[in-house]
């Protein structure tokens, strides 16, 4: 059983395996501006919080730096707050059609 796809299809399926990667500036600056948020409600020293972003060929990478006081309370236990921060990442860079990593310095 091995029907021949219908062209439009044909394009469907290949949109969907390699999607278009667009790091508009909007996107970048709402997930800095997202990353920036939650670390400086989480801090004890909020004007210390800065976030920057590069863009490489697998994406886009920001970097989050603290005061080394608060480095456990952006990582959390386990590495929990962290990691809830990469996945809140993810899921905007999904959603633009990109992918995006947090790195914290």
């Amino acid at each position: 059983m091995n029907e021949k796809e219908n062209p439009e299809e044909q394009e469907d399926k290949e949109e969907q395996e390699a999607p278009e990667t667009r790091e508009s500036p909007e996107v970048v600056k709402s997930m800095k501006d997202l990353v920036e948020y939650i670390a400086k409600a989480i801090v004890n020293a909020p004007d210390d919080v800065v976030v920057t972003d590069e863009t490489d060929e697998q994406g886009i990478v920001l970097k989050l730096q603290v005061a080394d006081d608060d480095k456990g309370r952006v990582i959390g236990k386990q590495g929990r707050v962290a990691q809830a921060m990469r996945t809140l990442i993810r899921v905007v860079a999904a959603k633009a059609g990109t992918r995006a990593a947090l790195e914290i310095i």
